[in-house]
């Protein structure tokens, strides 16, 4: 139990109305688990405004609201606290609540459109490996000292984020690294969050659905930084043309990091094959067994972060030969007879997509073939579409449009926008096959060997969303059910 008063310690108030040393039980933002002591904050979500639901939330038995727009009737046993922006304010109480837990570990933020996901989990196992308790959050999953608790969404709600890195202290993590998307940024997620360091991976094409305007998008991103402390640091991927932008108001201290511009943490690419990356890493060499170039930036970003961190150069480097990527990232599956290659990604945007196919592209032989399985998924940014099915045309010597994740849009309609973008040299060599089980089954049939097989765009998920329902399917266990 913590009392109100407590809670609303740095929240913009614009007015309260009531008792606030009222006794808090749980923060809530669905009126639905209202109860007596719970503190309902009414947020203005993309699809329900909490503003609709403040008397269901008080005759639930909350009878403290926090909310931008009072009602026009008062109840007298209700303590009000109006707020200029409800989701802030949540971020601000959630970390109230919980005793400010991120101040109690070293806490890693990483955003970007792509890399995070290998990234945090990259750092997740090197601080395990240099024998500390740590705590990941993650697309994939969230892991409190080697507990792993499945995930949902790229960053989870205010109140989840710290009632997470409370267990995390709970448990003796020392360090905590965290996936911070753009919708949480935006959302205030993250707000009243303390984080040690930040790190920009990269920004390409993604999210517009929500942004509106790629503008909109790496402002998004910049507001990350924009909140860092003074005794944070702010570390950028200096080769990314946005990567400066990040850090043109941060009051932490920046640094950038990158294999073309000189930085203050720099690596070369010796040798790139399908065994994995011969690097010259801070002066140092290194092999490593992940895959191309966007690899060879995830691994300089994660021992930057951890010379941050003030770890042994010499630790960190043999530990990082020694790590695999993040499931779903650049993973392999190989025929019974070993002779046809198949990798699993999770590369939904146009520049993903055309990172993973020149990886494969600059590690093939010459008579190699080059097979895409690839879709987009449903109720978002539409304009990617034609971009993907352009990307995997480019480079593929065989595409095959498919679904992805249609979620309430008809496969047909999402796949109709992705054919606009097949160029005319490309349309006798792709194909549409609505189910995806079909298109990998039909793309192991035409694989001979030596060729390599790309199915993009689910990655580590396990499951295919049609309609609200999300259904079993595993783009791995199928690859292995047809390539034997």
């Amino acid at each position: 139990m913590k009392r109100l008063e407590d809670i609303l310690k740095n929240v913009a108030t614009v007015n309260i109305n009531g008792n606030t040393e009222k006794s808090v039980s749980e923060i809530i933002f669905d009126s639905r688990k209202a109860k007596t002591g719970s503190l309902f904050v009414a947020v203005r979500g993309t699809q329900v405004d909490g503003h609709d639901f403040l008397e269901s939330a008080i005759q639930k038995g909350s009878d403290m609201i926090v909310c931008e727009t009072l009602p026009e009737t008062l109840n007298e046993t209700v303590t009000y606290i109006q707020v200029s922006d409800s989701a802030a304010a949540l971020g601000q109480m959630a970390s109230n609540f919980y005793e400010h837990p991120s101040t109690k570990l070293k806490l890693i933020g990483v955003t970007g459109t792509n890399g995070k996901t290998t990234t945090v989990t990259l750092l997740y196992r090197l601080f395990s490996d240099l024998g500390y308790k740590v705590g990941l959050l993650s697309t994939v999953e969230n892991i409190i000292a080697g507990q792993v608790i499945p995930s949902t969404y790229t960053t989870p709600d205010a109140v989840q984020i710290n009632a997470l890195i409370e267990e995390m202290v709970d448990s003796g993590c020392e360090y905590a690294f965290m996936e911070v998307s753009s919708h949480a940024i935006q959302q205030h997620r993250i707000t009243g969050l303390t984080f040690t360091g930040g790190l920009f991976t990269n920004i390409s094409h993604d999210h517009l659905d929500y942004h509106k305007t790629f503008k909109a998008y790496i402002k998004a991103k910049k507001m990350f930084f924009d909140i860092l402390e003074s005794s944070a640091f702010a570390l950028t991927n200096i080769d990314d043309r946005n990567g400066l932008v990040m850090l043109q108001n941060t009051k932490a201290r920046k640094l950038t990091y990158g294999l073309r511009r000189p930085a203050d943490f720099k690596a070369k690419i010796i040798e790139n094959s399908l065994s994995g990356l011969y690097l010259e890493l801070d002066k140092q060499e290194l092999f490593a067994r992940l895959i191309g170039q966007f690899n060879a930036y995830n691994l300089l970003s994660v021992y930057s972060v951890a010379v941050l961190l003030e770890q042994d150069k010499f630790e960190v480097l043999q530990s990082l030969s020694k790590l695999k990527s993040a499931e779903g990232r650049f993973d392999y599956v190989l025929s019974k007879d070993q002779k046809i290659t198949a990798i699993v990604d999770y590369a939904h945007t146009p520049d993903a997509l055309e990172k993973v196919l020149s990886t494969i592209d600059k590690l093939k032989s010459g008579n190699t073939k080059v097979i895409t399985v690839v879709g987009c998924g449903g109720d978002r940014d539409k304009k990617k579409r034609p971009l993907m099915a352009k990307v995997a045309c480019d480079y593929s010597h065989q595409v095959i449009l498919t679904s992805d994740n249609p979620r309430s849009e008809e496969p047909e309609a999402i796949l109709q926008d992705m054919e606009a973008g097949i160029p005319p040299y490309a349309t006798q060599k792709s194909i549409t096959i609505i189910n995806r089980k079909e298109a990998i089954k039909v793309a192991c049939k035409l694989a001979q060997p030596e060729d390599i097989i790309l199915v993009a765009g689910k990655g580590h998920e396990k499951y295919q969303e049609i309609k609200g329902v999300k259904h079993d399917f595993d783009d791995k266990k199928i690859l292995r059910e047809f390539l034997g």
